[in-house]
């Protein structure tokens, strides 16, 4: 990591030619889990891997070839999950092309073993099954070329989408080193092998009416500095962990809808019957006490951040945007001595939202509700100060309205 002190990091709006990190990920709309399969030995979240399907054998392979490709790119770090894929990329020196051109190489390079697969989950009899494996392209009879252009789903035999599903196939690769890096590349290989072949035989106009599977380009985020790249690695090394987790309390990290408090409508994620709790205290440091302690009189500021943590250890459930450091440093505290809390977020909630880091961990053990009484804005940054106002008050009438119940 030596290399860390000389990466040049880019600022929003260049062309993200030169040296940089970038976080890739690659989604299947639909969120289908074509990629692999979640295993949970002995019901355990920590001991949770992903069993890659051929598929997501063959994404992992394109995903490793492309400093091929682009010699200025390194694939420092990926995780593959069921239904999406994050891939780390480090550029190491300015190339010809932005990092958006690279991707959109890639991005093209997947669609067509998306196409592949898509192709073989119509019309896979046993010639066309047999063909795919020995790599020739002559494998598309009349009426499985019909078929094709017809959109007809024909119902693999139960052994083939058996092997689709679990990633079997002929010559596993599984093991270690060059063996299974040159199996990997085998099975890709066949799967391009196929898709050129394919569309010789049922033409363009037939062959692009076939789902490429990864229909939307990967979203790429500029990493801004250098603490992003642990963190980021600890997030892609931590996703099965907490989609097994999910998997196993899935109460906890379902978004519900319409959690109604005082006449007012949130939606929420973590644990309602913190709702029900027989006491409540809101956490909002006032700037009086921030000035006052930025002027060398801390003590209010600090007696007050005690009186939350005291609240919290004798039963208060406590409510909060948590928006300021002085509150940050309280919810950390709540969180390591894990005593229970309602957090105010300031954007919505997508289909599938996470929380991230500790307040995961809390979320799971049913310590934490997260409400928004808003609904997700993609584009939203930064809270307003108007928010932070709005979510201050609410968290006031939170409390109110629920001691007085």
């Amino acid at each position: 990591m030596a290399d860390l002190e000389k990466w040049k990091w880019q600022e929003p709006g260049t062309t993200w030619k030169g040296i940089g990190l970038y976080h890739i990920t690659l989604t299947i709309p639909d969120r289908q889990p074509l990629l692999g399969t979640l295993e949970i030995p002995d019901g355990n979240p920590d001991r949770a891997k992903v069993r890659r399907t051929v598929l997501g054998n063959a994404l992992v392979d394109c995903l490793i070839g492309v400093p091929q490709h682009h010699p200025e790119v390194q694939v420092l770090h990926f995780c593959l999950m069921p239904d999406h894929l994050h891939a780390v990329l480090y550029v190491r020196r300015t190339m010809p092309v932005g990092i958006r051109g690279v991707v959109r190489g890639f991005w093209q390079g997947v669609k067509k073993l998306g196409r592949a697969w898509s192709a073989a989950s119509l019309i896979v009899p046993n010639d066309i099954r047999r063909n795919c494996q020995e790599g020739k392209q002559e494998i598309v009879p009349d009426d499985s070329r019909r078929n094709c252009q017809e959109g007809r789903r024909e119902i693999l035999p139960n052994d083939i989408r058996r092997n689709c599903q679990e990633g079997k196939q002929e010559g596993s690769h599984e093991g270690s080193g060059d063996i299974a890096q040159q199996g990997l590349r085998e099975e890709t290989s066949r799967m391009e092998a196929f898709s050129a072949g394919l569309q010789k035989q049922i033409g363009d106009d037939a062959y692009y009416r076939l789902s490429p599977v990864f229909s939307e380009m990967p979203f790429i985020r500029s990493m801004g500095h250098n603490t992003q790249l642990p963190n980021t690695i600890r997030y892609l090394d931590m996703n099965p962990q907490r989609l097994a987790t999910k998997r196993l309390k899935p109460g906890y990290f379902r978004v519900q809808r319409e959690i109604m408090i005082g006449g007012r409508s949130f939606d929420g994620v973590g644990n309602t019957m913190l709702l029900t709790a027989e006491t409540y205290a809101v956490v909002h440091v006032r700037s009086l006490m921030v000035k006052a302690a930025d002027n060398g009189d801390a003590e209010q500021l600090r007696d007050y951040k005690n009186s939350c943590v005291l609240a919290a250890r004798k039963g208060a459930v406590m409510v909060s945007p948590f928006i300021s450091e002085h509150e940050k440093q309280v919810m950390h505290v709540l969180l390591r001595e894990q005593l229970p809390f309602v957090y105010l977020a300031d954007n919505g909630f997508r289909d599938y939202y996470k929380p991230v880091d500790a307040l995961f961990d809390a979320c799971a053990a049913g310590r934490v509700l997260i409400l928004s009484p808003w609904t997700y804005d993609a584009g939203k940054r930064k809270i307003s100060r108007a928010d932070c106002m709005a979510l201050n008050n609410m968290a006031e009438e939170i409390c109110n309205h629920l001691f007085a119940l």
